[in-house]
């Protein structure tokens, strides 16, 4: 059940959102929205916008959407999350993720191998240097400290005192592997490309994962999509705004032979309009690619049509689905829109900020 409203925000410049961002975050959080998420691609990073609109909220969760492993090392990481953390007075949530080879080979230069247990040495390392301790992991990604070089290293302790220790660590996962290792590991999953028709194969992948992690499912193990929401007249007219995203998601966000979104979205039953879609972008043809995009793709994993609408299907289909929170990819009109129609949803939260 959705019992939370977040909202992705974007990055540094986002032709979404008034120029205005500190005015703009502030009106959001008003809303009612209870956590602002930012990501990174290999434009701007993720933490930079989150410290300046924390600087401007008073009690919005303050998320990453995801920060890609391939950027820090996992101790430089936690250094950025606790930072966040301190300076936001406990209010960050640290969502991981790899990206894709294209971006970790092509932008960060390293090879894209072993993503599972890469994830899992991370998350750990992590944890470690969080919760003040002197980090020092062998595995076969990461080793602290490190081999070879002057032999001088040694384990170190982080020097920053007074915080949390146990900052939330969400993965990104759309993979069923992926999925099992985020319930068995972090203290929550945020994917995308999700739909509540999946419901019973994403609570079967995350059973998996809970089943192998000491003590169960946490209490406050947290799902949450992010889903991109147009409202309008009627569905056609809104389903239109999300085409051309979810189309470059499917046919130009990843490589050929490994583009997660296109699984996650072929997964849901539409695996030949993914591979025609795949296929235009490929071929050059970029207004083919979104045309290729049907508006039972989009119905499947966004919120789009008049309110009305848009209030159904979170009555009838995301409050009976494995989520407890949303994260909407909108407008900024659309975000305040949202947010009364959420209000007045049966079953909805009514949270708002203190």
């Amino acid at each position: 059940m959705i019992e939370r409203l977040g909202c992705a925000i974007g990055g540094l410049a986002n032709p979404e959102h008034p120029g205005d961002v500190a005015a703009t975050v502030r009106a959001i959080e008003d809303a009612g929205y209870e956590s602002a998420w930012s990501y990174e691609a290999f434009g701007a990073d993720c933490f930079t916008p989150l410290a300046w609109w924390g600087a401007h909220t008073r009690a919005m969760r303050l998320g990453t959407d995801i920060a890609q492993m391939a950027a820090r090392p996992p101790t430089g990481m936690a250094m950025a999350a606790m930072s966040l953390d301190q300076l936001s007075e406990g209010r960050a949530v640290i969502g991981l993720g790899l990206s894709g080879p294209q971006v970790v080979e092509g932008w960060y230069g390293m090879p894209f191998e072993r993503p599972l247990g890469w994830t899992r040495e991370y998350v750990a390392i992590m944890r470690a240097a969080i919760a003040g301790e002197r980090v020092a992991h062998e595995g076969k990604t990461y080793r602290l400290p490190a081999e070879g070089g002057s032999g001088l290293g040694r384990p170190i302790r982080s020097t920053l005192r007074g915080g949390r220790t146990d900052i939330p660590i969400c993965l990104g996962a759309e993979g069923p592997k992926n999925i099992s290792l985020a319930a068995e590991i972090a203290d929550g999953w945020l994917p995308t490309n999700f739909s509540p028709s999946a419901d019973e194969w994403y609570r079967e992948r995350l059973e998996l994962g809970f089943a192998r992690r000491p003590g169960g499912r946490p209490e406050n193990f947290e799902i949450a999509p992010a889903v991109s929401v147009a409202f309008g007249p009627d569905v056609e007219s809104a389903a239109d705004r999300i085409r051309p995203f979810l189309a470059y998601q499917i046919g130009a966000n990843g490589a050929v032979n490994m583009n997660f979104h296109l699984n996650a979205v072929a997964r849901l039953g539409f695996e030949e309009p993914c591979r025609e879609i795949q296929a235009k972008f490929i071929a050059g043809d970029r207004e083919g690619m979104v045309a290729a995009v049907p508006t039972e793709m989009i119905e499947a994993v966004a919120l789009v049509g008049p309110p009305e609408k848009i209030r159904a299907d979170l009555e009838t289909k995301w409050n009976k689905c494995v989520a407890t929170s949303l994260i909407a990819r909108a407008r900024f009109d659309d975000l305040l829109q949202l947010a009364e129609v959420f209000r007045t949803t049966t079953g909805a939260a009514r949270r708002r900020p203190a």
